[in-house]
């Protein structure tokens, strides 16, 4: 909580990118938009059968890394969570405790797999921009560079000239636990579910919870040390 930097994963700690334009779906369009150019070849049986469309892309990109076919890859898949932005469902107390954080003095970042383009479109939705902005570290052509390597947080930490140790992650995956460990950043667990949350703990996560609403109450709590 005494955290000068927050750095936060998208897609689950502040809202569910794809609440309703779900992710299984975009997983199977992309599938079936590389069979019908027959290039369905390019995907292992567990990329075929995925319902995460960054499974998918990150294969492909195994494969052919730096193509053409990996960039118009990728815009597909930016095209499709634009639209999800747009039905995203926010996570409960998110957006209070972006806010708050933000009154309070330290100073937040994106970091995540997801477009920064996406993440744009929903924090401007929001009204939340200006609590992050520019600090918004997303994919780039680089997939090789997603978490879990640690590259987006190290480059959140390298503009806002934080120290690790001086800052926290929220995330809501293993990888990102392990981008947080390998920055040597602490580390915050979000799980909307047993099922995530579990995860979160087999990964090694000390600290899970499974709201945000606590963080928010401490934050406002009189007397509250600030740093």
């Amino acid at each position: 909580m005494r955290a000068r930097v927050v750095l936060w994963d998208f897609d689950g700690p502040i809202c569910r990118l794809f609440a309703r334009h779900k992710a299984e779906r975009v997983a199977a369009e992309l599938v079936d938009w590389l069979a019908g150019r027959g290039l369905h070849g390019l995907l292992d049986d567990t990329a075929r059968d995925s319902l995460d469309p960054h499974v998918v892309l990150r294969a492909v990109d195994r494969r052919r890394p730096g193509s053409d076919l990996v960039a118009e890859l990728e815009e597909r898949l930016t095209k499709e969570e634009l639209r999800a932005a747009g039905s995203a469902l926010p996570t409960a107390w998110a957006d209070p405790l972006i806010r708050t954080w933000t009154a309070v003095g330290s100073r937040l970042a994106i970091t995540t797999n997801n477009s920064p383009r996406v993440v744009r479109a929903y924090l401007d939705s929001r009204g939340l921009t200006a609590c992050f902005a520019p600090h918004i570290y997303g994919r780039t052509a680089d997939l090789h560079l997603l978490k879990p390597d640690p590259h987006c947080l190290n480059q959140a930490l390298n503009a806002m000239g934080s120290a690790p140790s001086a800052a926290l992650m929220i995330g809501d995956s293993p990888s990102d636990l392990a981008a947080a460990r390998a920055a040597g950043v602490p580390f915050l667990g979000y799980a909307r579910n047993e099922r995530k949350a579990k995860l979160l703990r087999e990964a090694g996560a000390e600290h899970v919870v499974g709201s945000l609403e606590p963080l928010l109450l401490a934050l406002r709590a009189p007397g509250r040390t600030r740093e």
